[in-house]
């Protein structure tokens, strides 16, 4: 099966599922990070998606936000976020997505998003285009910062609260450089960036599975996406890096230029 006909088969099965299930599920904070949430569906949906990867491709490997890390000692890895934005899903509000994305060595190659709340899936395979329900898309043209919606997600770090407080700074800089400010803290930013509808998506608290899927199809859009500071994300021994940090900017070239510009400078 061809990857991206794989990944818009899984994501229309699990956004199935989570629009069975929206409006009728809690969450629960997991241990040790109450910005983090867990609910019975972001369970369900990974299974689901874990068993049709081992299905159809059995040799690769896996690293799923719940089920964790499965090494087949392969070069080709599926990074699998189950529910992004799983405190929007579980206190009912439609802003959140489903993604799948796959890791040649350390190089996205292919990645797909669901917005079950839109009915819309995102597709995007190297060198192939990004699609939205069959549509090619692109990011926006767009080149002055004062004309867009950025979105930026951030959390708060009560372990170490002078980090947010200077984040907060940050964030205020970029504010006074753009048109309006944005947080959904979910993919569906990603989605809006992919689309032109925003001009850019910032995070400095992140995880593998936040980024693979995303990064392949912005940047099959036409967009930049790189560290927070516009150095390339490193995925190297990535099967190993479940648990690191990660951080992300994603944005048309120009506007991500500008961008950071304003972070290195502020």
């Amino acid at each position: 099966m061809e990857y991206q006909d794989f990944i818009v088969e899984v994501l229309e099965e699990a956004s199935g599922i989570a629009r069975d299930n929206f409006g009728k599920v809690s969450g629960v904070a997991k241990a040790g990070d109450n910005n983090q949430v867990l609910t019975e569906t972001d369970l369900e949906i990974g299974q689901m998606i874990v068993g049709k990867i081992q299905k159809y491709f059995p040799t690769h490997n896996i690293i799923d936000e719940e089920a964790g890390v499965i090494d087949k000692k392969s070069n080709l890895t599926w990074v699998v976020d189950p529910i992004d934005g799983t405190s929007n899903f579980a206190n009912g509000i439609p802003l959140y997505g489903i993604m799948i994305g796959l890791l040649e060595n350390d190089a996205p190659i292919a990645g797909g998003i669901a917005l079950p709340s839109y009915a819309e899936i995102y597709v995007a395979e190297k060198g192939q285009g990004a699609y939205c329900n069959g549509k090619k898309i692109a990011v926006s043209q767009e080149v002055d910062l004062k004309k867009v919606l950025v979105a930026y997600g951030i959390d708060g770090h009560q372990e170490n609260p002078e980090s947010t407080r200077g984040e907060c700074g940050l964030l205020a800089e970029i504010v006074l450089n753009i048109r309006n400010l944005r947080i959904s803290n979910s993919v569906f930013d990603a989605a809006m960036v992919a689309r032109g509808k925003y001009g850019a998506w910032l995070n400095r608290t992140s995880k593998i599975w936040d980024n693979v899927a995303q990064q392949i199809i912005i940047e099959e859009a036409g967009g930049i996406y790189t560290d927070f500071f516009g150095s390339p994300v490193d995925y190297a021994n990535h099967i190993n890096r479940a648990e690191d940090n990660f951080t992300f900017l994603a944005a048309p070239p120009e506007l991500h230029k500008k961008l950071v510009q304003i972070i290195k400078t502020k």
